[in-house]
């Protein structure tokens, strides 16, 4: 029963280990095609996000461009958007639905967003937890002492439960980008089509990530399940 189980796993692995190459591809891909179609209305990443943050009456937060590509984000202690070099001055259906997406993170904090506060909660215990989990799996495997590896595999639960929460943070700031890029008339309605499929492939690879994560602790409670019995 024990190899059925395994070999299951396995198959499942080996299926989803491909969902996060898949992803990344496919979200090369969209965004290198929507970065060359230019929106309508020609506001830049940058421009589309302080109009949508002025609208929102919130004009006290900075936008600043970053090195990269596809290395936007918001920073919440520094009250901050950073922007890529692909999003900051570039004028296309992509850079303003990532711009837009930054700010939808932004509107989730002024509105105090369940996931998102339970998201910044989780921080500091998943950074501990990352830092510690498959050493004290690694240490219980090979010192057989099965106490170390089950605290290294409910450490590493914590990053699956992280991963999980992450979720509908970014569906939820996808969702609030569209919006606003409708109602602000930075899109239109056809143009909106385009953004939809940019945060969309965006969210892809967050659903990859969280499913490898899973993947990750099942194996770990197979192994554990496995010593625990020997």
């Amino acid at each position: 029963m024990h190899g059925t189980s395994n070999s299951l796993y396995w198959i499942l692995f080996l299926g989803i280990s491909i969902v996060p190459l898949w992803a990344s591809m496919k979200l090369q891909s969209t965004f290198s095609k929507y970065s060359r179609v230019r929106c309508l209305s020609g506001y830049t990443g940058e421009e589309a996000a302080r109009r949508i943050l002025m609208i929102h009456h919130l004009g006290n937060i900075g936008i600043r461009p970053i090195r990269g590509s596809m290395t936007d984000h918001y920073n919440p202690m520094k009250k901050e958007i950073g922007l890529s070099e692909t999003t900051y001055s570039l004028n296309s259906i992509a850079a303003v639905s990532v711009a837009a997406h930054e700010v939808g993170h932004v509107l989730q904090e002024s509105e105090q967003y369940g996931f998102l506060n339970l998201r910044h909660k989780l921080i500091p215990v998943t950074n501990f937890a990352n830092s510690l989990s498959l050493p004290m799996v690694f240490l219980g495997a090979i010192t057989s002492l099965n106490g170390l590896l089950w605290i290294g595999i409910i450490l590493f639960s914590f990053t699956t439960l992280f991963s999980f929460v992450t979720l509908p943070v970014e569906f939820n700031a996808s969702k609030r980008a569209l919006v606003a890029l409708s109602n602000s008339g930075i899109l239109s309605d056809e143009e909106l089509d385009g953004a939809k499929e940019v945060l969309q492939a965006a969210a892809l690879t967050y659903v990859a990530g969280a499913a490898t994560s899973l993947m990750m602790l099942l194996r770990l409670l197979l192994i554990y399940g496995g010593n625990d019995r020997d």
